[in-house]
């Protein structure tokens, strides 16, 4: 981490503003929306278009796990005659776009930031280095999200040529598959959807299962995402997590966005024809090893689902609801079958793998020494350890919500006011010196006049 933390910056011809902030997507958008409310200069760096991740990095038929009403961000929402359909790739690109349109907001794309150097010894603002030309500002926000690069476990080495290996991040369709029967790893919304497709176009799937988040997509005749709204569970704060490191880590919960609002499972795969196993441990002699602990994994998920279950029933009695609703609901156990099989022969019976075991964040760009030993960054519910430095859009940031698109905003808010107050104590801190570098007066005086687009010019 320290060879990262120490790269230098190279610089050139420079901008000048309050706070970069990096990522056009709907976290970043957001945060410049609500620091144009607030008068704060800054600009958006993206790499390619806005919401392009969304544009470039997302399978064909992926749609959001939420209904198109929760679809919203600060001054905007779902416009549409479909609320409780599911948004398609494509229409969340039009709305992030129309996002950026309505709020006008100052986005510098096809720029990518190439680093970020802290200025001096820390307090005195920050470099970013683009393919573009530099920036210098005050603040930066790391805005360029929680999936910006497939996990790929390292079992992977010991694939065999013959198979050919795809993430969620590179697969688009089944027609990209070779012919044969295809590994499908990870037992979150994402390997259950993608097992599916592929089971649907023809192919033997196998499914390869660890610790998952099992949910019906409807529960008393409203969709999972109404109840665990309404009864607060996706407003539970980061600090009330009995072990906030795990809560940050639990998958994604097996769910899929449809016009028929089905339920997508582990029973629903193998009624189909999925055959689904454990973990894949390793790859010995071209064979794939697959944990005995299915059983137990998935009455596991099933407890917990029935427990979250019983506390929505709990919440709909003691808010009167229950009439409203439907009656309460338990489901059959997951059935994993007699015996799943421990190994399955790679090359021959299968000829291609899909990785869906997750992303993480890529701040390879990022040289300022705010990495644990793992590489993670440290922060305090998006407050980065280094001044003037914020994070957004990942899991369990501060809410339960964060990750999802109507969970930005109360993130953003807060963390703008820290922003704020933040840029504030450094205005006055600066006011107070006798004397001060001239270059630096004129990148970190907030009492400068705003420009009407909240920008800065370049010097």
């Amino acid at each position: 981490m320290s060879q990262r933390a120490n790269k230098p910056v190279t610089r050139g011809p420079a901008g000048a503003t309050e706070v970069v902030v990096i990522g056009a997507g709907h976290s970043g958008l957001a945060m410049s929306h609500v620091l144009g409310e607030q008068g704060i200069g800054h600009v958006v760096l993206e790499r390619g278009e806005v919401a392009n991740a969304w544009r470039t990095e997302r399978w064909d038929s992926l749609r959001l796990l939420t209904p198109n009403w929760m679809t919203r961000l600060p001054g905007y929402s779902y416009r549409g005659d479909d609320p409780d359909g599911y948004m398609s790739a494509r229409e969340v690109v039009d709305f992030i776009s129309a996002y950026a349109t309505h709020t006008s907001a100052p986005v510098q794309t096809r720029t990518a930031v190439t680093g970020v150097e802290p200025i001096g010894n820390g307090g005195d603002g920050y470099w970013v280095a683009t393919d573009r030309g530099n920036w210098r500002c005050r603040a930066v926000v790391l805005a360029t999200g929680a999936f910006s690069k497939p996990i790929v476990p390292r079992v992977a080495e010991a694939m065999p040529a013959s198979v050919e290996q795809f993430t969620a991040q590179t697969y688009r369709n089944s027609q990209q598959l070779p012919k044969g029967a295809v590994l499908v790893v990870g037992g979150s919304a994402t390997g259950l959807q993608l097992a599916q497709e592929i089971h649907l176009s023809g192919r033997p799937v196998t499914l390869a299962v660890g610790e998952h988040v099992r949910m019906p997509r409807v529960y008393r005749g409203r969709d999972i995402q109404w109840w665990m709204l309404a009864s607060g569970v996706l407003d539970q704060r980061i600090e009330e997590a009995d072990e906030p490191d795990r809560a940050r880590r639990v998958p994604s919960p097996q769910l899929i966005g449809t016009p028929e609002r089905v339920t997508l499972d582990l029973n629903a795969l193998r009624a189909l024809g999925v055959e689904v196993v454990g973990r894949l441990m390793g790859i010995r002699d071209g064979k794939a090893q697959f944990s005995g602990s299915l059983r137990n994994v998935c009455a596991l998920a099933d407890l917990k689902m029935n427990r979250l279950l019983a506390s929505i029933d709990e919440w709909a009695e003691r808010h009167g609801v229950t009439g409203e609703a439907g009656s309460a609901e338990r489901y059959a156990p997951t059935d994993v079958g007699q015996s799943p099989r421990l190994g399955l022969v790679l090359g021959e019976e299968v000829r291609a793998v899909v990785w869906a075991t997750g992303f993480h964040p890529d701040y390879s760009w990022l040289h300022v020494p705010v990495f644990d030993r793992k590489g993670g960054l440290k922060h305090d519910r998006g407050v980065v350890d280094a001044p003037g430095l914020y994070v957004l859009g990942l899991p369990y940031l501060r809410r339960r919500k964060s990750s999802f698109m109507h969970g930005a905003e109360d993130d953003v808010r807060e963390l703008a006011a820290h922003l704020a107050g933040y840029l504030h104590r450094a205005t006055t801190d600066l006011r107070s010196l006798d004397e001060v570098d001239i270059r630096t007066v004129g990148v970190i005086a907030a009492s400068l006049p705003r420009r009407p687009d909240s920008t800065q010019t370049a010097i």
